[in-house]
C-alpha cells in the first residue's frame, strides 16, 4: 500500500514509518520539518506541509491508500487545545478531499472510562498540563463519531506510552483500558505502532475506536 503519515517527526511518527516500511509499504512523511526525520529507505518520501493548508495537503496525499495521523499540536503550545482541533479537521477534510477512504488517527487515552461514564480526562487526578491536548482529543473523537464518508478509525493508545522494545504483543480493547494483572495499562510507542500497521492492514475496527495495552 501508499501510506501518507501526517505527524511524522512525533513521538510516535517514526515509529509507524518505520514499522510501515518494515512490512514493505511505500511511505510519505508529511511534517514542518522532515528533514529531522532520522529515517532513509527507497520506499519513503518525505514532505514539508502545513497540515492547516487544507487543500495543498489534500493534492500532496492524492494517490495513497491510507491515511495516518499522528499529528500533535504540541504539549507546550498555549493554544493546544483549539490549535488540535483545526489540525485534526483539516487532515480528515484533506483526506476526503484526496478522495482517500481509510483515514486513522491516533488521538490520546483520555477518553477512555475508567467507570461507566468517566473518562479519564474528567478524573480528579488527571494531570493539569495534559488535560488541554486530552479534551481535544476526546472532542474531536466526538465530531469523528459523525463522520460519514470517512471509513475512519480512532487508536487511543495506552495510559502509559512509552519507549521500550518492539516485542509485536499487545491486547486490545474498544472504550476501557487495557489494564494487565498489576493494574496497569502501558505499552511502548514500537508496540503501538504495530498495532496500528496491523490495522491498516486487517481493517477490524473500522468507524471504531479501539485501545490497547499488554
Amino acid at each position: 500500500m501508499k501510506i501518507a503519515i501526517i505527524g511524522a517527526t512525533g513521538f510516535v511518527g517514526p515509529k509507524v514509518v518505520n514499522e510501515a516500511l518494515s512490512r514493505g509499504h511505500e511511505v510519505t512523511a508529511f511534517a514542518r520539518q522532515p528533514e529531522k526525520l532520522d529515517i532513509e529507505n527507497e520506499m519513503l518520501t518525505k514532505q514539508s506541509v502545513d497540515v492547516t493548508d487544507t487543500d495543498i495537503l489534500a493534492n500532496l496525499m492524492v494517490g495513497h491508500d491510507v491515511v495516518i495521523s499522528t499529528f500533535n499540536a504540541g504539549w507546550t503550545n498555549p493554544n493546544l487545545y483549539n490549535d488540535f482541533l483545526n489540525g485534526a479537521r483539516s487532515i480528515q477534510e484533506a483526506t476526503k478531499k484526496a478522495g482517500i477512504k481509510r483515514y486513522i488517527f491516533v488521538g490520546g487515552a483520555g477518553s477512555l472510562e475508567i467507570e461507566p461514564g468517566v473518562q479519564l480526562v474528567d478524573t480528579p487526578n488527571f494531570p493539569a498540563e495534559y488535560k488541554p491536548g486530552a479534551t481535544s482529543a476526546r472532542d474531536y473523537l466526538t465530531e469523528l463519531k459523525n463522520e460519514q464518508e470517512l471509513d475512519w478509525t480512532f487508536l487511543s493508545p495506552a495510559i502509559n506510552l512509552h519507549p521500550g522494545n518492539r516485542t509485536g504483543v499487545y491486547r486490545l480493547g474498544t472504550d476501557t483500558p487495557v489494564f494487565n494483572e498489576a493494574g496497569k495499562n502501558d505499552i511502548s510507542v514500537d508496540d503501538l505502532a504495530v498495532a496500528l500497521l496491523d490495522e491498516v492492514e486487517q481493517n477490524r475496527f473500522v468507524k471504531k475506536r479501539f485501545t490497547l495495552g499488554y
